[in-house]
Order: structure tokens, then sequence, then C-alpha cells
């Protein structure tokens, strides 16, 4: 795990119970559901109102994402078409 990437905690601003049983008891987040401590990367009522709850429990909110850029080669590629296409179209390959 990477520095940036941390793990949502309950007592995130955003962080949401599907149950609506999430309480504090003495900074311990608490679930009256489960009748334990909540744990965000176990439980399947756990949700982000920003959407950034990533599956395995970290937050998205944190994650930098990743930009993959086309190598110009494939971007030109031109495609073959196939003899009915080439008749529509007039032209053998396609860019």
């Amino acid at each position: 795990m990477n520095e940036k990437q941390r793990y949502c905690n309950p007592s995130c601003e955003f962080f949401r119970c599907g149950r609506k049983a999430l309480f504090f008891k003495s900074r311990v987040a608490w679930c009256k559901f489960a009748d334990d401590a909540c744990d965000v990367k176990t439980c399947k009522f756990a949700s982000c109102i920003r959407n950034k709850l990533l599956p395995n429990g970290i937050c998205g909110l944190f994650v930098k994402p990743k930009i993959i850029e086309p190598k110009p080669e494939e971007m030109l590629k031109p495609i073959k078409a196939s003899g009915k296409l080439i008749q529509k179209l007039k032209e053998r390959e396609l860019y």
C-alpha cells in the first residue's frame, strides 16, 4: 500500500452506513446491526456519498488516477474493411 492510499474510516464526513446503524461509542465507530465495531473493508453496507469507496476499503479521494496515453502508432492504425462494406463506403481502409 502506498503512503497516499488510505483506508476509508467511518469518521469521514462522506462515509454513510446503508443500514443507518452507525453510531460512535467513545471515539469508536459502532454498528448497531452487527453489534460490533464498524469495519469498512468487510461491511457490505458501507458507502461513500461521493462514490469514492473502492471495493478493497481504500478511499478513492486519495488515490491518484492513472492516465494512459495511447501511442501515436495505435491511433492511426487503419482498419481493413470487408467486401460489402467497401462497396458502401468506397474505401478499402478506414481510419
